[in-house]
């Protein structure tokens, strides 16, 4: 078993963030300080932050680790600290990056835990989850296609092919010797594929085509110009119930959040300043527009 010679980066960041969010206001309410492994400098490194980056660093609690072993996750944390220290006492965490970083860290931190607080106890129902896997499957591309294409850079170099596939060359030949794409060695083969995961020009193109057809015309994307063929067609397979329930257990409480979320932003009192605008409130409480302000601004 390995520990880390060092501390993360992005954890000593976080070191650094918890270090310092905390104020003499914030003591008071704030739970006792668990029992301390470390100080330096005065500052307290606590065992749950220890037993924390133990198991974030090996993946098991300290208690399975040898003597050694622990010492040296133990001097790790130290550094760490050390470090952030001088960070802060030379103003790092306020110049640069760091400052936005610090904040960004303890908001997707904070936003992590206040969802996982929220769902714990909302697990979906088994009723919940086969309405939402039949309405997820009602939504699903009943077809899939099988394609070919030959990618290059001009409209020209696509007509090009396109007059050479009509004199009888092979697609396959010509893709190997001018498509752009890595698809070439395959013939420009791309497999069966569903229409939404492709860029919509090249999906309208091939669920235009007839088995065998191949486009008339270039079909411009933002890679460059196609000239595709469709080789054939098929049902798309529906996974069973069973197999993906987890995923839509996970579909579900996602929903749920965003539910709770969408909730909260219409309690909160916002207001953006975003390109110079004037500001903009929403959600209760929130201050009425000024009555110079129009809709949308």
């Amino acid at each position: 078993m390995k520990i880390l010679n060092g501390l993360p980066f992005a954890a000593l960041l976080l070191l650094t963030a918890c270090n310092q969010a905390t104020t003499p206001a914030d003591t008071a309410s704030a739970k006792p300080v668990d029992k301390p492994v470390a100080t330096v400098n005065g500052e307290v490194i606590g065992h749950n932050m220890y037993e924390f980056y133990v198991k974030n660093t090996v993946g098991k609690p300290s208690s399975e680790l040898t003597a050694e072993q622990r010492g040296q996750a133990l001097d790790n944390l130290v550094r760490g600290e050390v470090i952030a220290q001088e960070a802060v006492k030379q103003g790092l965490d306020k110049s640069g990056d760091a400052s936005s970083e610090l904040a960004l860290s303890r908001l997707q931190i904070l936003q992590q835990a206040g969802a996982l607080h929220y769902l714990d106890d909302k697990k979906p129902s088994e009723a919940e989850e086969k309405a939402e896997y039949d309405s997820q499957v009602a939504q699903m591309p009943k077809t899939e296609y099988h394609a070919r294409h030959i990618l290059v850079k001009t409209p020209e170099e696509a007509q090009k092919i396109i007059d050479q596939l009509k004199k009888g060359a092979k697609f396959e030949e010509l893709a190997k010797k001018f498509s752009t794409d890595s698809s070439k060695d395959q013939g420009g083969d791309l497999g069966f594929f569903s229409p939404q995961t492709m860029v919509p020009q090249f999906s309208a193109a091939v669920e235009g085509l007839k088995k065998g057809e191949y486009t008339q015309t270039p079909v411009q994307t933002q890679f460059g110009y196609h000239v595709i063929q469709l080789i054939e067609t098929r049902e798309k397979p529906v996974p069973p119930f069973d197999q993906v329930k987890d995923r839509v257990a996970q579909i579900l409480q996602q929903k749920k959040f965003r539910d709770y979320e969408d909730d909260l932003i219409k309690q909160a009192k916002i207001e953006k300043y975003l390109d110079g605008g004037s500001g903009s409130s929403s959600g209760a409480g929130a201050a009425s527009p000024s009555p110079a302000s129009k809709p949308g601004q």
